[in-house]
């Protein structure tokens, strides 16, 4: 029988959520983009509220996982993932939080944007090895 992990199936939610959260900030740059969306930080602060909601049930899942992995350089692959992801995790968490005034969304500052941007290579980075890990070491294959 072959087993279906929890893990990758989670992982579309938070990584979806946050990018479309840096998508938002970089649109509300653009005039006719920031008309559109009609107060843009509320739609920001909303997918990364979100983001970071779901990435926990996510993080649990991979942590349940974490002792099928094999010894070796999959194992080492593994933790680098696992750093990534929490990196990104923390800077959207602090990019939303440099965000609000009391619970009501403000437009970025050059501070949150920044956290925004090295969240998103972080996501990519973990992401890639996250990728690497299913197709190149058949983790969570089976």
């Amino acid at each position: 029988m072959s087993r279906h992990p929890l893990h990758p199936a989670l992982v579309h939610f938070p990584v979806a959520c946050w990018s479309l959260g840096v998508a938002v900030d970089a649109a509300s740059f653009v005039p006719t983009m920031a008309a559109w969306l009609e107060r843009p930080e509320r739609w920001s602060a909303g997918l990364l509220a979100v983001g970071c909601l779901v990435a926990l049930p996510a993080m649990l899942a991979g942590m349940v996982e974490l002792p099928r992995i094999p010894e070796g350089q999959a194992l080492r692959e593994t933790w680098a993932h696992m750093t990534a992801m929490l990196t990104a995790f923390a800077l959207f968490l602090g990019r939303l939080v440099l965000g609000l005034d009391g619970l009501q969304p403000q437009p970025p500052s050059g501070l949150a944007l920044t956290f925004g941007a090295f969240g998103f290579v972080a996501l990519a980075a973990g992401g890639w090895l996250g990728g690497r890990l299913v197709y190149h070491y058949g983790i969570g294959r089976e």
